[in-house]
């Protein structure tokens, strides 16, 4: 396993249908390093009956690690429902548990630059030891890399990291020469995947990325080029994370959907970035 820069097949990637140890099951004979778990899929074990010791076994009879941890949503709300104050610390449970160091966090609400830098601030000490890194989506209420970091440097918080994501970047019509050495010390991890040429009509642009993306590199949005801007900028990711939202993917099975999307990984970083796959 990879334990510097573990490729991880991201919890969307396989849905939320599956049995915790069929996931398991399938990421690891497709070749991944670890499983990304939001807390919704975090729970959905639980409720299979499984306990904490009993998940932590399921993964260490496969030898197969938790590492990537989500969804943080609406911190930047002044009143936050009990709903999403809960899954924010189940999230840091989570990280607890499965000893993962970030969280993926996202923001549909727009607010201006200096309310969410305040308000990632606040995330951020009630994060503690953890990072938490803010993933820019297009339709959000950070819709870019500029506002990202725009957001993250203000907040002055040093557990403020970002997350970039391949779809998300192209699909905010971002070029491949935009991220600063500075920008790449503060990104924590990516995910990867890709996408077709023409995009959804923007006022439905969030349903291409739920449910029609494309594996890595079997796109038309050269996701070995956004690799390489993340390699050559310093990026240095505590996880790889393939997100591939695909329902056209996952009805063919988890199984087929984990190796299809990591035969479209291996094959990018094979070209781009090799030593992820050797370390």
């Amino acid at each position: 396993m990879s334990k510097q820069h573990p490729i991880t097949v991201s919890s969307w990637t396989l849905g939320d249908q599956c049995k915790f140890e069929d996931r398991v099951i399938a990421a690891k004979e497709a070749g991944y390093d670890g499983i990304g778990l939001r807390a919704e899929t975090y729970v959905d074990a639980l409720n299979e009956g499984l306990f904490d010791e009993d998940i932590l076994a399921i993964l260490e009879k496969h030898d197969m690690k938790v590492t990537e941890v989500e969804y943080i949503v609406q911190w930047a709300e002044d009143n936050r429902s009990y709903e999403e104050k809960y899954k924010e610390q189940m999230c840091f449970h989570m990280c607890e548990l499965f000893n993962v160091g970030h969280i993926n966090c996202g923001l549909m609400e727009n607010y201006s630059v200096e309310h969410t830098a305040q308000k990632l601030k606040e995330l951020c000490q009630r994060a503690g030891k953890y990072i938490i890194g803010v993933e820019p989506m297009p339709y959000s209420g950070i819709p870019n890399l500029e506002k990202g970091w725009a957001v993250v440097k203000e907040s002055g918080a040093e557990n403020a990291y970002l997350i970039l994501d391949t779809w998300h970047w192209v699909r905010a019509d971002q070029g491949y020469d935009i991220l600063t050495k500075e920008q790449a010390a503060k990104t924590i991890s990516i995910q990867i995947n890709d996408a077709y040429e023409r995009p959804y009509a923007f006022s439905i642009l969030r349903d291409e990325s739920m449910h029609d993306r494309l594996a890595p590199g079997t796109g038309a949005k050269d996701t070995a080029g956004f690799v390489k801007m993340i390699k050559e900028a310093g990026v240095d990711p505590k996880a790889v994370g393939v997100e591939v939202i695909s329902d056209s993917i996952l009805a063919k099975g988890i199984k087929e959907a984990a190796e299809e999307t990591y035969a479209g990984t291996k094959k990018v970083l094979a070209e781009v970035w090799p030593e992820l796959l050797e370390d």
